[in-house]
This record gives C-alpha cells, structure tokens and sequence, in this order.
C-alpha cells in the first residue's frame, strides 16, 4: 500500500468515525422535530437542505417552545454564522467553477472542517473534507429519519444520556495537532477565553462569532511574529 493511499485510508476513518459520533444527535433532531410539529418531509428537507447540526437544534427549539419562525431564522443564522470563518479556512483547497464550489459549500460543517483542515496537503484536505461531509450527510440525515417516525418524545435523550459531549471530543480530538505550535496556543486560547467570558451575558452563538473574531484578528500578528 502507498503512502497516499495509506494517508487517505486514515483519513477515511477519521471522517467515518467522526460521522458515527453525531448519530445520536441526528436522532434526537428528529425526535424534536416531532415535538415542533414538522413532519417527516419536512424534519428530512431540513436535514438535507439546511444541513447545520447545532444551528438546526436551536431554529427547532425555538419553534418546539412556541417561538416565531423569525426568531427560529435568527436562531439559527447566529450559530451557523462561524461557516464564515471555515470557508476562509478551506478556501484554497475547494477552488474550482461556481458550480463545484456552490456543491461543496452545502458540506461546510464543523466536522468536514475539522477533518479537511488537519490534512497537510490541499488534495488530502479537499479529499478529507468531502469524504467527512458526505460521511456526517447520509447518517445524519438517515438518524433523522430514525428519530421522526420511531423515537419521538425523546428530545432530551442526548442531555440525559451525556452524549452532547461527543462532538466537542471529537473536534477537539481532530484539532489537537493543530497545537503544536506557540502561535497557535496562544489564538487558541484567546478565541476561548473570550467566547467564555461571553457565554453568561450574550444569546447563544455570539460567543463562537466573537472567538472567532478575535482569531481572526490574530492571525497577521501571529504571522508577523513568525517573521521577526
């Protein structure tokens, strides 16, 4: 077996077992989904269409509680606000026609982000990212299914089981290497200190926009600091 094959089979994995841990969630999406009143078609349109894990949970929360469909929108659109962010991030390693990039956008998640980015060469990110989309795409969608005609009225079977802590695991897991460096230590650090100190006084999705933020604002010092 060759080196590139053998990269590409450990990517594989990676994306594969990182796609098994957000099966519950998709489950449970689709038990809320119950709980809101939409429909198997329409829980499965949201699913495919939409395709954006937590952003999804907080438009269909907000919905389940009785909230507007304005405020469901808003939401969502708060959370899912950081793909901003992994676009810039995988950018380089998705060019190609309009078409191509309009395709592979409806993959960008933090999961396909995770796997793609920690890839060393553009193809291997490019074939990390696709492969850890479609991956998380077909079982999310698939779980969805599962939780809105079999497991209804389960919507707080992940909070009680303490599975909402697989995805966050296995993101950081995916990102660990990228903390080898100094530089890196340190953005990483800022981008969490801040959305901390935000979590308790801001609604939900500010605190990843404002890390966010701050990291980007980092990154030419971090660059200059590299060169000096």
């Amino acid at each position: 077996m060759s080196e590139l094959e053998t990269l590409r089979r450990k990517i594989r994995m990676q994306a594969i077992s990182i796609s098994l841990a957000i099966t519950p969630f998709g489950v449970a999406f689709g038990a809320l989904c119950t709980e809101a009143g939409l429909g198997t078609w329409e829980a499965l349109g949201f699913s495919s269409l939409v395709f954006a894990g937590s952003s999804q949970f907080a438009a269909i929360t907000v919905l389940a509680e009785g909230g507007t469909i304005m405020a469901a929108v808003i939401a969502g659109l708060l959370l899912n606000l950081r793909s901003l962010a992994f676009g810039v991030a995988m950018a380089p390693s998705l060019q190609g026609s309009l078409l191509w990039r309009a395709i592979t956008s409806q993959l960008m998640i933090d999961e396909a982000t995770a796997v793609g980015s920690s890839q060393e060469s553009h193809s291997l990110r490019r074939y990390g990212y696709i492969w850890a989309g479609l991956s998380v795409f077909v079982l999310w969608n698939l779980m969805t299914w599962v939780g809105v005609t079999l497991l209804s009225g389960t919507g707080t079977l992940i909070e009680d089981l303490g599975i909402d802590a697989t995805i966050p695991a296995a993101f950081l897991g995916l990102a660990w290497p990228k903390l080898s460096s100094k530089e890196h230590q340190v953005i990483a650090g800022v981008g969490a200190v801040v959305a901390f100190l935000l979590v308790p006084f801001v609604p939900p999705g500010i605190p990843v926009i404002a890390a966010a933020a701050a990291v980007l604002l980092l990154r030419p010092w971090g660059k200059r600091g590299s060169h000096e």
